[in-house]
């Protein structure tokens, strides 16, 4: 994948990302040269993994049928929502000007639809963190339909 499949005044753009593996069907990226995070939109795939360096779960993005980037999954420190600095599965949302929400905690419904992505990282460690005061999703976004 490269250039989000652009061309500048009709030549190819350098290639930014390459294909490393697939889970679930689902192709993981890993960012050539300086690019480290996943793609804001996407043009073939309905989502896009990224890996930490040892072949944990990292990153997941989802797009729309419109290759918008509508959902973002993460297991990293998120300060706004965990104090000691430790990996905590979250959620954030998008909209079309790449604005997103603040860290979510996963609720056990996402956990259940999304977990086959999640190698590397054991079913305790998600335990410790699942949102305990789960609501119900907001109506906009139905994680089934995606993803």
């Amino acid at each position: 994948m490269g250039g989000r499949g652009t061309y500048a005044i009709g030549n190819n753009v350098p290639y930014t990302y390459e294909t490393v593996a697939k889970i679930e069907g689902v192709k993981v990226l890993e960012g050539i040269g300086s690019k480290h995070s996943l793609p804001e939109e996407a043009h073939l795939s309905q989502a896009y993994i990224k890996l930490y360096p040892d072949g944990k779960f990292k990153e997941m993005r989802c797009y729309d049928k419109d290759h918008y980037l509508i959902l973002e999954i993460a297991y990293h420190p998120e300060p706004k929502i965990s104090s000691n600095r430790q990996p905590i599965f979250h959620y954030h949302l998008y909209n079309r000007k790449f604005e997103r929400t603040h860290a979510i905690k996963m609720t056990k419904a996402m956990y259940k639809h999304f977990k086959k992505f999640f190698v590397g990282i054991s079913k305790r460690v998600y335990l410790q963190h699942i949102n305990k005061k789960e609501k119900k999703i907001n109506d906009r976004w139905r994680f089934k339909r995606i993803c």
